[in-house]
């Protein structure tokens, strides 16, 4: 298959940057925490990062400027499209209904006769009058006339008792209370990435689906959509990145610590596990962030990473808080939240400081708690690519 020709430039653009910085697939991929053929299929368009926040760090670390980057994020822009346009299934058709003709209409309930006049204690004084409706044709006239005397009596009353009169005026903004101010920007930008692979290619999600309605396993830069079409739950591990950048190249913003907060813990998921391959290793692990959810006060502990692309494995030490930021140096932050024994539900929450200021930002998937579930008992397959099916995993002890 031909490949886009959006997808086509931007890979163009990163091939241009890795050549430009001259360091190997091994060494960039270091520093981006992707694996190196992760980062060659970038660079040949066989596959398009999920976030532009990878092809941003790629352009950071090769020098580019500010307008290098804003086309290379114009491109990423298309080329994206271009894969959830090939990922997403042909919409079904929806036969057309036609609309009732409008010279039968429902019959309408009776109208109402009038009632009683509303108790002037009982309103809210503080409601805006809704606007009064336009009388329907052929309503009787009277009705019509005890309305207006009503309006004019509640609003005599009110004067009377001391009530404010219910007058239309313009709502006063949400956002801000009486006699605050509104909330200054954060002084930096975060985003996240919740559709990790360990080594860009070794991953378990739970579907509550039989195998033969479960659709092959995707690239890692589709996995988001993959699991969004089949209600997906990260099985046993989900993995984070965070990656924070400031606003200012010169006011530096301090991040000192990363909390883990669960919201609800179930029993494990009773569905069938799906390996995204079977015995992957990536020759790269990053420095990250390890959370056991199983505990009862998970705890973000830093752990060492380990570089086993050269002749001998290199570990990359692990870096505690606190962190600085600026617009030219960004941090990124991975979290590898990992359960054997519930359905977890959980957030993070990232205190920071800058300039005399000081705050917490919750760190969510899109508004929502991130998920994972045990996978312990449960059965689990891979994909047999020449027979293009699911099968049972050998290792995880279910036949059939």
């Amino acid at each position: 298959m031909p490949k886009d020709a959006a997808v086509e430039e931007f890979a163009g653009l990163v091939r241009a940057l890795k050549a430009r910085d001259g360091r190997s697939y091994e060494a960039l991929g270091r520093r981006l925490s992707v694996s190196a053929s992760t980062l060659h299929r970038y660079c040949s368009g066989a596959t398009v990062p999920e976030e532009f926040g990878v092809a941003d760090r790629l352009a950071l670390l090769c020098g580019a400027d500010e307008e290098e980057r804003r086309a290379l994020e114009a491109a990423w822009t298309e080329a994206d499209r271009a894969r959830r346009r090939a990922a997403s299934p042909a919409p079904t058709p929806v036969p057309a209904v036609s609309a009732a003709p409008e010279s039968n209409p429902e019959p309408s309930a009776p109208e109402p006769g009038p009632g009683p006049a509303p108790d002037p204690s009982a309103a809210d004084p503080s409601a805006p009058e809704a606007p009064r409706a336009r009388p329907r044709r052929g309503a009787p006239a009277p009705l019509l006339v005890a309305a207006a005397v009503a309006l004019v009596v509640l609003d005599l009353a009110a004067a009377l008792l001391g009530h404010p009169t219910r007058t239309a005026s313009a709502p006063a903004p949400a956002s801000t209370a009486p006699g605050r101010t509104a909330a200054a920007p954060l002084p930096f930008t975060w985003s996240i990435g919740s559709q990790l692979w360990e080594g860009g290619c070794g991953h378990t999600y739970l579907v509550d689906q039989a195998p033969r309605a479960v659709a092959p396993p995707p690239v890692a830069a589709d996995s988001g959509a993959w699991a969004g079409t089949h209600g997906a739950v990260h099985g046993g591990e989900a993995l984070v990145r965070i990656t924070v950048q400031g606003r200012s190249p010169s006011d530096a913003v301090v991040l000192h610590a990363l909390h883990v907060r669960v919201v609800d813990r179930a029993a494990p998921l009773p569905w069938n596990a799906y390996r995204m391959d079977h015995g992957c290793g990536g020759a790269v692990t990053p420095r990250h962030f390890a959370v056991d959810l199983d505990r009862p006060r998970p705890l973000a502990r830093p752990v060492d990473g380990l570089d086993a692309s050269g002749a001998k494995v290199r570990k990359i030490p692990a870096v505690s808080f606190p962190y600085k930021v600026t617009s030219s140096d960004p941090e990124e932050l991975l979290v590898s939240a990992r359960t054997a024994g519930c359905d977890c539900r959980w957030y993070l929450e990232l205190e920071w400081s800058a300039g005399g200021r000081t705050g917490t930002v919750r760190i969510t998937d899109g508004g929502k708690p991130f998920r994972t579930s045990g996978t312990r008992g449960r059965p689990a397959y891979v994909h047999d690519s020449a027979e293009g099916r699911w099968i049972t995993d050998p290792d995880s002890g279910w036949t059939g």
